[in-house]
């Protein structure tokens, strides 16, 4: 451990959220019975980061574990000591492997794994019909929720191939920077609503009727309809269309199938949730939310990371009694040096008062959810270093 990545003691900091039960990382981490750790909430409160963190903590503890992340910032790859990270795993080297531990990782390719999962699920003409369709292309690199849907599709790939002897006993998921934390849950049904949708059963209902049924049964309606669709979008637009929803209209059943499938791995035993948040307003209620929202779809909470907390060194000395002594002493030594840290002292104890307001709120409001602060460290982390410092902070700074 370096010395830029010292932090304060944890239990100047576990004081913040006194009533909550304590989260045990070590005992999640160790628990062989789990084979899921999902890394979620807000953005910019340090998911990737925690996520990396636990990953090699497992890993130099003995679990086998592959990280996967979402974050396209790549500051996953930097602090592993990797030079990049790509959508197939990389074994993380200079690790403690003492325990029989070992470390990949990768992130995600969004547009890749869409293509994987057509090549998988189609022949071979037609999944090269979908690969060059214009509408497809831009489907699989901008549609709303298709990075979540792929993050889901990735992790499903992962489990099927641990099951069949990949060599991992433990898959870390850091989830997209999503405006809401709750995109993540919604976005496979949302995309597999999509493609199964009405529109789009419309638009394949020619290619499945075809010639005289469809001349007879639906030349008015489909006609007409197709006639102001391709008005709105243009006529290129509508045939690629088309053609992209005829080839893809096999995959349809998978797409939900492989949606359900997901959120039930995602309920299973096996699988744990920690919620990633900062002491602020926002970040707080979006864990409120993906707390409660993972009770009502009965996805098994491990508990709150509460990270970068701002650390009470001198408890006893408040923000009032802190200003006032510093203006006192600028009446009689005004060019003292301790008048400044006086001021910054009450500044951060003030910030760990909201801090400690905000917390308390939400374990007023979801007290039987356990917490672990993590208190915020003077650099950001970079290295192996860093992520073992954090990994060490959020099992209560063992």
């Amino acid at each position: 451990m370096t010395d830029h990545h010292v932090a304060p003691p944890a239990d100047t900091v576990r004081a913040v959220v006194p009533s909550a039960p304590k989260l045990d990382i070590d005992d999640v981490l160790s628990d062989t019975a789990i084979k899921v750790i999902v890394c979620c909430g807000s953005g910019g409160v340090g998911k990737t980061t925690a996520a990396a963190a636990l990953a090699l903590r497992a890993a130099e503890q003995g679990r086998r574990v592959v990280v996967l992340t979402i974050d396209p910032a790549r500051r996953l790859a930097q602090s592993l000591g990797l030079a990049e990270l790509d959508n197939s795993p990389r074994e993380v080297a200079e690790i403690d492997t003492a325990n029989g531990g070992r470390l990949d990782a990768m992130m995600l390719d969004m547009k890749r794994t869409f293509d994987e999962m057509v090549e998988t699920h189609a022949d071979r003409d037609r999944a090269d019909a979908i690969l060059h369709n214009p509408f497809y292309q831009a489907l699989s690199s901008s549609f709303a929720g298709t990075q979540e849907y792929m993050a889901m599709e990735k992790l499903g790939q992962l489990r099927t191939a641990s099951e069949e002897g990949g060599g991992w006993d433990l898959i870390i998921v850091d989830t997209p920077p999503s405006r809401s934390a709750l995109d993540f849950l919604d976005a496979p049904k949302r995309l597999g609503s999509f493609l199964d949708g009405r529109f789009i059963r419309i638009l394949v209902m020619p290619a499945r009727i075809g010639g005289k049924a469809y001349t007879k049964a639906l030349s008015i309606g489909v006609g007409v309809f197709s006639n102001v669709l391709g008005k709105v979008l243009g006529a290129g637009v509508l045939v690629d269309l088309q053609t992209f929803v005829a080839a893809f209209e096999t995959l349809f059943g998978g797409f939900r199938e492989r949606a359900d499938v997901t959120f039930r791995t995602l309920q299973g035993p096996d699988t744990r949730f920690l919620v990633v948040a900062a002491p602020e307003r926002d970040a707080l209620r979006e864990a409120s939310y993906f707390v409660e929202r993972l009770a009502a779809e009965k996805m098994p909470l491990a508990g709150l990371v509460l990270n970068r907390v701002q650390a009470a060194r001198l408890p006893g000395l408040t923000a009032d009694a802190a200003r006032g002594a510093a203006e006192r002493l600028v009446e009689i030594e005004p060019d003292s040096p301790t008048i400044d840290l006086l001021l910054l002292h009450a500044d951060r104890s003030a910030l760990a008062d909201r801090q400690r307001q905000l917390a308390e709120r939400f374990t007023a409001s979801h007290p039987g959810v356990p917490i672990v602060t993590v208190p915020a460290l003077a650099t950001d982390v970079h290295d192996r270093d860093g992520l073992r410092t954090i990994g060490a902070l959020m099992s209560g700074g063992d």
